[in-house]
């Protein structure tokens, strides 16, 4: 309760700072540079979560009730010069019966939801024409983020510390490359079973390309060269240092939507790993009257018992809602899956299945279903149910059960 108590302070100071921030440019700039902070903007965005998970390696059930406050204050643009300040506060109210991976409650089910207050980003920006630069804390998205990520559905986002640069030589062409020495990662603001932070020597590239209307391109290459830290293993740290290049191709050939991709991974830096391994991934999807249909089948191959990794993805998109695979097996993963989605009025509403094997093997990991029910009651407030139950066909895993509710507020 003594979480509860201290939101209770913090949410009226962070209504009154969005507030008090109400003379912004309407086109974004302005001509001082007093202007870029009394015509800036602040929003508050207020996240309530109640998670239940229900997992049978664990002899209890973990019940997690957070709230997470974050503060945005971002600058008007001066001149092409912009900045941006964000702040979050995670707290927890009631019992807190689970495991954030920060509180030691080990004899429950891992909900990765650590309290406390983080500097989200903190950035500096300079815009032209068709480039611009962006230096401090940041959000990094690329693509569907299979590969980078934010891991935005966690209440701590994950964010980059770093240089981030943006091109487009052409129309139809961008570039994107960033050098990051550091990742916020969501089991912060302090250490716990996991690392808030990686350190070390990073670089992230990629390039889209529009050769069509309806068809798109991209190449891409991330370089992880992740330093040692402490009392934390290699498989936590050191491990996660990868060499990774891959293509992918999003686009529309009749009633078809077709995403595909191809990636290569081999260890890198201080990886005590030696293995070369495989992605590969195919979607298609089509609107059939009010229906949503996608079929897919996504692979992460294996080489020398070690399976390829994405660890700065967000993961929380793939590989069903439970998140049982987070890390690759040893022996790879094979994902089968198919989803249908709809709309009843104005609550959307999803389902998707999935069937779990292993790449170089033939056991069986099991079989999920995921279901979500989302209504954007207006444009400050949006509640959503979710479900996902993975029941497991191998000893490697267990069955888990999964509950959330989330309500959030914008302003």
């Amino acid at each position: 309760m003594k979480h509860f108590a201290k939101s209770c302070y913090i949410l009226p100071l962070l209504l009154s700072a969005a507030g008090a921030a109400h003379a912004d440019a309407e086109d974004g700039t302005t001509d001082s540079l007093m202007g870029m902070f009394t015509d800036g903007k602040a929003s508050v965005d207020l996240r309530y979560r109640y998670e239940n998970v229900d997992q049978d390696s664990k002899t209890r059930s973990a019940i997690a009730n957070t709230l997470r406050s974050r503060l945005t204050l971002a600058s008007a643009s001066w001149h092409g010069v912009s900045g941006l300040a964000e702040v979050d506060n995670v707290t927890d109210f009631g019992s807190d019966d689970y495991n954030s991976t920060e509180n030691g409650n080990t004899r429950y089910p891992v909900i990765a939801d650590p309290t406390g207050t983080d500097l989200n980003q903190l950035w500096l920006k300079y815009a032209g024409d068709n480039y611009d630069g962006t230096a401090g804390r940041q959000r990094i998205l690329h693509g569907n983020q299979r590969f980078v990520g934010g891991v935005a559905w966690r209440q701590n986002e994950q964010t980059y510390d770093g240089f981030r640069a943006n091109w487009e030589p052409l129309d139809k062409l961008k570039l994107d490359a960033s050098y990051v020495y550091n990742i916020n990662r969501i089991f912060g603001p302090d250490d716990g079973a996991n690392p808030a932070d990686l350190e070390g020597d990073n670089f992230f590239f990629r390039a889209d390309y529009r050769f069509l209307e309806n068809h798109k391109v991209a190449a891409f290459g991330y370089w992880l060269d992740i330093d040692e830290d402490g009392p934390y293993s290699a498989g936590k740290t050191v491990n996660n240092s990868t060499d990774t290049y891959g293509v992918e191709y999003n686009g529309k050939i009749s009633f078809l939507s077709v995403a595909a991709a191809y990636a290569t991974q081999s260890e890198a830096g201080d990886s005590e790993l030696d293995y070369d391994a495989d992605y590969y991934m195919v979607e298609l999807g089509t609107k059939l009257s009010v229906l949503d249909l996608k079929a897919g089948y996504e692979v992460l191959a294996s080489d020398n018992d070690v399976g390829f990794q994405t660890p700065l993805a967000t993961l929380h998109k793939f590989q069903g809602w439970a998140d049982v695979f987070l890390t690759t097996p040893g022996d790879g993963i094979e994902d089968l899956y198919g989803s249908i989605g709809t709309k009843l009025g104005p609550v959307k509403l999803a389902a998707v299945y999935h069937d779990f094997q292993a790449e170089s093997s033939s056991e069986d990991f099991g079989t999920e279903w995921d279901f979500v029910a989302t209504w954007p009651m207006n444009k400050h407030f949006t509640f959503q149910g979710k479900y996902a139950r993975f029941d497991s066909d191998s000893a490697a895993y267990s069955d888990i059960e999964k509950v959330w509710f989330t309500a959030q507020f914008k302003y």
